[in-house]
């Protein structure tokens, strides 16, 4: 993953294929619990599986703050690049 493009496309797929979310929901300014509709299990689930992609540990205090798809993506990012 070289871009925020590459995460955001990772991260697609994992909304998508784990989350059961319409693709055509998923914006960098979607929601995660009030648009995309997900809880807090998701959340953690969400975080295990970024762990898995990116092989850095994510820290659950960066990870409160996130609100949107956006948010998510940069902080992925900024573990990786």
């Amino acid at each position: 993953m070289k871009t925020k493009e590459d995460v955001f496309a990772r991260m697609k797929r994992i909304l998508v294929d784990d989350f059961e979310i319409d693709e055509a929901a998923i914006s960098l300014d979607a929601n995660l619990y009030q648009e995309l509709g997900l809880d807090s299990i998701d959340a953690v689930d969400l975080v295990v599986k970024l762990r898995e992609i990116t092989g850095k540990k994510i820290s659950p205090e960066a990870f409160k703050s996130v609100r949107t798809v956006g948010h998510v993506i940069d902080e992925v990012y900024a573990l990786v690049a």
